[in-house]
């Protein structure tokens, strides 16, 4: 058994490269191989958002506070709130982030191949999130 207490993690800024606006992230477990699991807290203030990417194995979300938004490529924005599961496929284009004007945290978790668990694509702008 491996115990992570609180507090042990540190919480980073997401990068800018990666996100629009203020993200902030924070580990939950990332396993040594052969497992491949993946998890994240991941906190978007009002109008933070991904970079369009995928995920070799496909990614889960679970809504843990607020409301947001996310988009599957070709598919129109949708809403996301506490207490939601969204489940992307392998190789599924997608982006996700807080609301307008609501702040939005979710855990994302996700497998990695060959130690590389995302495909970070071009930036969603503003129209693509508007909607």
């Amino acid at each position: 058994m491996k115990i992570i207490p609180c507090g042990s993690v540190q919480t980073i800024v997401a990068p800018d490269a990666y996100f629009t606006g203020r993200v902030l992230q924070t580990p939950i477990i990332e396993k040594e191989a052969p497992a491949r699991l993946r998890a994240t807290m991941v906190q978007f203030e009002p109008g933070a958002r991904t970079a369009w990417h995928t995920h070799p194995f496909g990614q889960t979300l679970f809504v843990v506070s607020g409301a947001g938004r996310a988009q599957s490529w070709g598919e129109p924005v949708f809403e996301v709130k506490a207490g939601d599961v969204r489940s992307f496929a392998p190789g599924e284009k997608h982006w996700h982030g807080a609301g307008q004007s609501t702040v939005m945290a979710h855990i994302a978790m996700q497998e990695a191949l060959d130690g590389k668990a995302a495909d970070w694509l071009e930036k969603v702008t503003d129209e693509q999130y508007g909607g």
